[in-house]
């Protein structure tokens, strides 16, 4: 492979082994039929944690491990990287969370197949609020990616033990999970939700119901937001 190609494919390959763990989880924990049925939203926060570190271990030192279309938008804004990368890291983004979706469908197609509650199925591609209010659910997604965006900019300041910085993104997205979860599902991500979002919309799943876009604007804006308020203050007023 070319090396000017390999962060693009660093992004594709870390977003979609994320959406796999990380969907794989919610799919594991709520159809009916799996093994691990009603196991809660601890072992959900816990996964999606792992989901996030596990490929910043692999690829962070090839792409920076963004995953996250968020992310990148912000560093770029803030001159953490060239703009010149950016197109190319959204589109692997984007796609590589729609590829892992599909790819957690295919593993678990029975289970869709004998799940008769429509709402659990996208549940597994998709964020969705506990009360759907617009506008707090934007604050919501906003303020937890600004938490995730602001802990980021400063881990390169601390002399970290080698791999601790994985670590503490683990940290920063399962205590997102359990403090903030219940609201929005924290998507924190807009690849994370409207990647799998649209393998919902296309895939052929056994009585699906609607992908609910009217809502997507949420982990679309709320993340892009929070993300580039947290680089902006960052590094206006702290370091």
């Amino acid at each position: 492979m070319c090396e000017a190609l390999l962060p693009y494919a660093a992004e594709f390959f870390g977003t979609a082994m994320l959406i796999i763990l990380g969907t794989g989880v919610v799919a594991n924990v709520t159809l009916s039929k799996s093994g691990m049925k009603g196991a809660g939203p601890i072992m959900i926060a816990i996964a999606w944690g792992l989901a996030v570190m596990l490929p910043a271990f692999i690829f962070g030192r090839t792409s920076g491990a963004h995953f996250n279309p968020a992310l990148t938008l912000a560093f770029a804004i803030d001159g953490s990287i060239s703009w010149d990368v950016v197109p190319g890291y959204l589109v692997a983004q984007f796609l590589g969370a729609f590829c892992g979706a599909c790819i957690v469908y295919l593993m678990f197609k029975d289970h869709f197949d004998a799940e008769d509650d429509a709402e659990k199925k996208r549940g597994v591609f998709t964020t969705a609020p506990s009360i759907r209010n617009i506008g707090r659910n934007l604050f919501s997604e906003a303020v937890a990616t600004f938490i995730l965006v602001f802990t980021l900019k400063a881990i390169p300041g601390h002399d970290l033990v080698d791999g601790m910085g994985s670590f503490l993104v683990f940290a920063i997205i399962m205590g997102l999970g359990m403090s903030l979860g219940g609201l929005t599902g924290y998507a924190l991500n807009p690849a994370r939700d409207w990647g799998p979002r649209l393998a919902h919309t296309v895939l052929p799943i056994k009585g699906k119901t609607h992908s609910d876009w009217k809502y997507a604007i949420v982990p679309l804006v709320g993340p892009i937001v929070g993300a580039i308020c947290a680089v902006l203050l960052y590094d206006l007023f702290l370091f």
